[in-house]
């Protein structure tokens, strides 16, 4: 399966709940897949997709909180799996888009194309359900599963690189203000700092 497939899938398994995508090719395919207010773009924040969506999930247990993470990300920020096992956020889904590589920065490889195992780590941090998953099928059921039993979920997807996609926008305030209303907790807009 490849990443933008497996994101598709996503969107349909998430319902309306929030997901939270990391900066890069995660975001791209999240945009491409399905563009939603419910949907948080990342920018300038690699390796905090887990982090965000865990505080979300701490400030709203009413949702189910979704998170796309890509393992290079995941990896350069490894503590928050030990943050998440420790806090034990039952609404929150981690998935680790696995494909080897820093893609986003130029296809250099990840240390889970030397064998780490990012479900193993997850596992042994705390986190109360985790999977590796590696076709459509799977991932499918997989997603279904960590929409109605509780987590912290931690799911490891072996995905192919998809070629990269649409672009969300840029603007951070927009992305933020949409995403805010769409968890109801909507803010004043503002413009340049300023309340409008």
């Amino acid at each position: 399966m490849n990443r933008l497939e497996a994101t598709r899938q996503l969107i349909a398994a998430a319902g309306g709940d929030p997901i939270v995508a990391s900066l890069g090719h995660p975001a791209y395919d999240l945009y491409a897949a399905g563009d939603r207010p419910a949907n948080f773009y990342t920018w300038g924040s690699m390796g905090l997709a887990s982090s965000i969506g865990l505080g979300l999930a701490m400030a709203r247990p009413d949702l189910r909180v979704f998170v796309l993470d890509g393992d290079g990300s995941l990896l350069m920020n490894l503590g928050s799996l030990a943050t998440i096992g420790w806090v034990r956020a039952e609404n929150l889904v981690v998935i680790v888009w696995d494909n080897g590589e820093y893609a986003t920065t130029g296809g250099q490889p990840t240390a889970t194309a030397q064998g780490a195992d990012l479900e193993a780590a997850a596992r042994a941090l705390g986190a109360a359900q985790t999977a590796t998953v590696r076709d459509g099928e799977e991932f499918g059921a997989v997603a279904a599963r960590a929409r109605a039993v509780a987590g912290p979920w931690v799911i490891v997807a072996k995905v192919s690189e998809s070629p990269p996609s649409m672009k969300p926008p840029l603007d951070c305030v927009f992305i933020k203000q949409r995403f805010m209303a769409a968890i109801g907790a909507p803010e004043a807009a503002t413009l340049g700092g300023t309340k409008a």
